[in-house]
């Protein structure tokens, strides 16, 4: 084994937790997996033996006792409270990369420093074919002095695995909004294609031209954020006022054809305050401020 290597508890055996393993074996590390249904480590105990060691224990205490970094993946917050609840972690720090909101985030590290347990908190931004691979990107927050022993460890998971200061709900708040990004594009896209089908569209058909949308958001991002940042919000290259106009276009496609209506109606109604404002010759960034208003 690597001189480097280390001893790691993976708890949950979900999709990502056996990427996760996969990830820590590859990479050299021993490895030990634990989930609530024994027998899920029978194919990673397969197909890793060419790299570290992995070994499925029977409790999560017995696999905590086996690891110097212990990483949990489950269904959220309260299932990982509930597992390593009363286990003694002697000093070993517990890596948490289950999805949750900051708040559960805030309260799960405030429960594992009532417990002396060394917690660091994350957020896994990647498909499980990613993990382990230079595209993978994992955001962690919370103790510095936590993330400089697991650090190491963690460099198997990916190309990027960033630590973004001590707030331990950081790393969930980005990776909230970046899924808030992610769920609106994806339902918008999904709703376009109904509608495009409403009007006699193929999917392949309408494929074609929706793929060029998706690669205006890079350059939309980034002059946004400067915007937002600034305060200045130039209507040069198109307004909320024109917006305006076009939405009620779209509303009216999309009624016309019995379609929900819900996700337009909240795009309708914010740039309607915004018009109401005063900001109808602003450019589209102005409404970042809209819906924090």
């Amino acid at each position: 084994m690597d001189s480097d290597a280390q001893q790691i508890a993976v708890l949950g055996l979900g999709p990502m937790g056996q990427a996760l393993a996969s990830a820590f074996s590859r990479a050299g590390h021993a490895v030990t997996v634990w989930n609530r249904t024994p027998g899920k480590a029978s194919a990673l105990l397969e197909s890793e033996p060419a790299f570290g060691p992995v070994a499925e224990a029977g409790s999560v205490a017995e696999a905590v006792l086996a690891s110097d970094v212990v990483v949990a993946c489950l269904i959220d917050d309260e299932a990982v409270r509930r597992v390593v609840d009363g286990v003694e972690f002697g000093g070993r720090p517990l890596v948490n990369l289950t999805s949750g909101d900051p708040g559960q985030v805030r309260e799960t590290a405030a429960w594992a420093a009532s417990r002396d347990i060394a917690y660091l908190p994350g957020a896994i931004l990647t498909p499980t074919p990613m993990i382990g691979t230079p595209a993978g990107t994992v955001l962690l927050s919370g103790d510095p002095k936590v993330h400089a022993v697991v650090a190491p460890a963690l460099s198997a998971l990916g190309g990027r695995v960033v630590h973004l200061g001590p707030d331990p709900a950081r790393a969930s708040a980005f990776d909230v909004a970046l899924l808030d990004l992610f769920a609106t594009a994806t339902n918008g896209l999904l709703h376009s294609f109904a509608l495009a089908a409403a009007e006699g569209i193929a999917p392949t058909e309408f494929a074609a031209f929706a793929s060029g949308i998706g690669g205006l958001l890079p350059d939309m991002a980034t002059r946004f954020a400067v915007q937002i940042e600034s305060g200045d919000f130039p209507g040069t290259r198109s307004t909320i006022a024109s917006a305006a106009s076009s939405i009620r276009h779209i509303a009216a496609a999309v009624r016309a054809h019995g379609l929900d209506t819900g996700m337009l109606d909240a795009v309708h109604a914010a740039i309607d305050r915004a018009v109401a404002q005063g900001y109808g010759a602003d450019g589209l960034g102005r409404l970042a401020t809209i819906y924090g208003a």
